[in-house]
């Protein structure tokens, strides 16, 4: 696991740039280790997932999605395995955060805007 976290890190690093500061990469590796997160590795991108746990639904919150330059072809072909996964862990659904452009390529998969996140540093 160490290597595959090693070799994602630049395509982590970049997407925690739009993550509003929740979380560095030592972040992801300690969650990845702990097992609270889980590293979607491929040959030129990786993601993140968390899984959730609210109060009446169990998600499978996916948050960080990065790789090489022409890499989204390669992202979206692990859609089923993560649905999947996530299905045999109990979720109900599947959550992406993630910045507009991400609506356009995910709705050829059948999802949906929920809501928009508003931030504010203070």
């Amino acid at each position: 696991m160490s290597s595959d976290l090693d070799r994602c890190r630049g395509w982590i690093e970049s997407a925690l740039e739009y993550s509003g500061g929740t979380h560095d990469f030592i972040d992801i590796c300690e969650g990845v280790y702990k097992g609270t997160m889980q590293l979607w590795p491929s040959k030129k991108c990786c993601i993140v997932t968390e899984l959730i746990v609210y109060p009446q639904k169990k998600v499978l919150n996916v948050f960080l999605g990065g790789g090489d330059r022409g890499s989204l072809a390669e992202i979206l072909s692990m859609h089923d395995d993560v649905i999947n996964w996530a299905q045999d862990q109990g979720c109900s659904g599947v959550s992406i955060t993630g910045r507009f452009g991400w609506e356009k390529h995910l709705k050829k998969h059948g999802w949906k805007p929920l809501h928009q996140s508003y931030v504010k540093e203070i």
